[in-house]
């Protein structure tokens, strides 16, 4: 963990695999945070989903949090239904959903779109869901994750 964690660069941001909703999450600045961050997020994980495992991101400050709602049918045809911003939050809860997104470049935009298509293209998507991604102030984009609808 240490040796990624300084791969990836300070600050970073240690996550519970088996949750959400900000349990289980830690940002680490320093390196002297590490191992007491990680043994909390870990404490709090397994209490709260039954599951101890953590991963490690980069921690994007003050992102945009934006997700791409995608659809796709038995016959390979995958369409997004454009993208909403979910930057209000709290506790690492989201509390306002705007779409559009305001203050996001075309640019920015065309290039959420083409990765949640060409993600969900390559795993041959069969669902509806929501592909989520961070932007830092640079607008450069970051993948966080996929939630399908449950069936």
């Amino acid at each position: 963990m240490k040796k990624e964690a300084l791969r990836i660069g300070f600050p970073i941001i240690l996550k519970a695999a088996a949750g959400g909703g900000g349990r289980g999450m830690r940002v680490v600045r320093e390196e002297s945070q590490l191992e007491r961050s990680f043994l909390e997020a870990r404490g709090e994980a397994g209490k709260a989903f039954g599951d101890d495992t953590i991963f490690i991101e980069k921690f994007i400050e003050e992102p945009k949090h934006i997700e791409v709602q995608l659809m796709g049918d038995n016959y390979g045809n995958i369409v997004h239904l454009y993208e909403r911003d979910c930057s209000v939050q709290r506790r690492f809860q989201k509390v306002v959903e705007i779409a559009p997104s305001p203050n996001l470049p075309i640019e920015t935009r065309e290039e959420v779109y083409k990765y949640a298509l060409a993600l969900a293209q390559e795993v041959k998507y069969n669902n509806v869901g929501t592909v989520e991604f961070l932007v830092d102030r640079q607008n450069k984009v970051y993948f966080i994750e996929v939630n399908p609808a449950s069936r």
